[in-house]
């Protein structure tokens, strides 16, 4: 599922004190020829709060067990995201499908400007400084990944000065 981007780290769900949040449920129908079929599919997203993320879908004909089982699928794609005093170490764009979004570090006491599916992304992986903006598609499945998209992109300042093999502070003054 990740394997589009460098530097990833995947994360083991043991020893972790994981919350969830639900994004959303949505009802979906198939028609046969006996009629209507209706089921629920279910996004979660859960996370530590300290950089440790994952999304999940589920589906079933009870909500309760679409949402189990999006918990459950989350927990297997847990991925460990940089995070610099609360907010994210630079600027980035992502987009799925066509969502698109836009995420930017923010100051100390700023908060979390984001809105529904961006918003519980963000506060599952622990940033508290942020300003995104959300683009194009609102459908909460395509915006979670979109914002996975953005989120999966960055790069910690330690990551950067090791591949470009220079020291830190050169990085940030020179």
């Amino acid at each position: 599922m990740y394997q589009n981007y460098k530097n990833i780290e995947l994360v083991k769900p043991g020893g972790l004190e994981l919350k969830d949040r639900l994004v959303g449920v949505q009802r979906v129908t198939k028609v046969t020829k006996g009629g209507r079929a209706f089921g629920f599919s279910a996004i979660v997203v859960v996370g530590n709060e300290n950089g440790v993320v994952g999304q999940g879908l589920g589906k079933s004909k009870e909500v309760s067990e679409a949402i189990a089982k999006a918990v459950e699928d989350a927990k297997k794609k847990l991925v460990r995201i940089p995070i610099q005093k609360g907010t994210l170490p630079h600027e980035q764009k992502g987009k799925f499908g066509g969502a698109r979004v836009f995420l930017k570090p923010a100051s100390d006491g700023t908060g979390v400007i984001a809105g529904g599916a961006v918003r519980a992304v963000l506060d599952a992986v622990g940033i508290h400084n942020v300003l995104s903006k959300s683009q194009g598609s609102s459908n909460p499945h395509n915006v979670v990944k979109a914002t996975f998209d953005a989120l999966l992109k960055l790069r910690s300042p330690e990551i950067v000065a090791n591949e470009r093999g220079i020291s830190i502070e050169k990085l940030f003054n020179g």
